[in-house]
């Protein structure tokens, strides 16, 4: 055996020598691996820029460095890479986006709340997008609810002050089904937690629409984000 089951860490041999090197080689690993914390999951080139310990979630098609290694981690050592298989139920958080994911069936998988062995999976998800008002009124946010999923809110946060004649706004589905909140200040800071009272299912995908009252929009910026839940189909 040469090294450990779980975290692959290279075990010291008999009569080794430099036993150092195999040393620092573990806890390289061992540091990259104990409450992993991965810059990114996506990034299918190694960064020209990094610092010894920052670890990778590998791609599917991974270039350079990285090229053969996909769906491995990579942990930046001594200006180079070492690397690391995970294991299922590994969870990690991925920094460029802000979220969980747990290692499940060959893949990092965000927002899973449970699962089943046949891939079958609940997950709740926060999906966020800023908008800049432009002049006039009703105007999709850049916000997209996907398809055959759950909302339970939309909540929203004014970035910039809402400029115009408008006196408030309101904050709904594109098809006016369902809305999040009505008369919402201008002021920045104002916001809207567009909490439903009751979830509301989309079976096909919709967007979120913002309306001035009583008036046009002229400028101004939002920050919105929709909570959502999904589901995985067992495969």
């Amino acid at each position: 055996m040469s090294e450990t089951k779980a975290l692959g860490l290279p075990l010291l041999q008999p009569s080794q020598a430099q036993k150092h090197v195999t040393v620092n080689e573990a806890l390289v690993r061992l540091d990259g691996l104990a409450q992993i914390s991965l810059q990114s999951r996506s990034i299918a080139n190694p960064p020209v820029s990094f610092v010894d310990g920052d670890c990778f979630g590998v791609p599917a098609g991974a270039t350079g460095g990285w090229a053969g290694q996909d769906g491995k981690l990579a942990i930046a050592s001594n200006g180079g890479w070492v690397f690391a298989t995970p294991q299922a139920g590994w969870s990690a958080w991925i920094t460029d986006e802000h979220v969980r994911a747990t290692y499940v069936q060959g893949d990092w998988r965000s927002g899973m709340i449970a699962g089943a062995p046949s891939g079958a999976a609940s997950l709740f998800e926060t999906i966020e997008a800023d908008h800049s008002l432009t002049e006039g009124g009703s105007q999709l946010v850049g916000l997209d609810i996907p398809a055959t999923s759950m909302i339970f809110a939309c909540s929203a946060r004014v970035v910039e002050e809402i400029t115009g004649t408008a006196t408030s706004w309101t904050l709904d589905l594109d098809d006016g089904t369902v809305t999040f909140g009505t008369g919402m200040g201008l002021a920045a800071g104002s916001y809207c937690t567009g909490l439903l009272s009751q979830p509301t299912a989309i079976y096909a995908g919709k967007s979120v629409r913002i309306s001035p009252d009583g008036g046009e929009f002229s400028g101004g910026r939002l920050r919105l984000a929709a909570h959502v839940y999904r589901i995985d189909l067992p495969v």
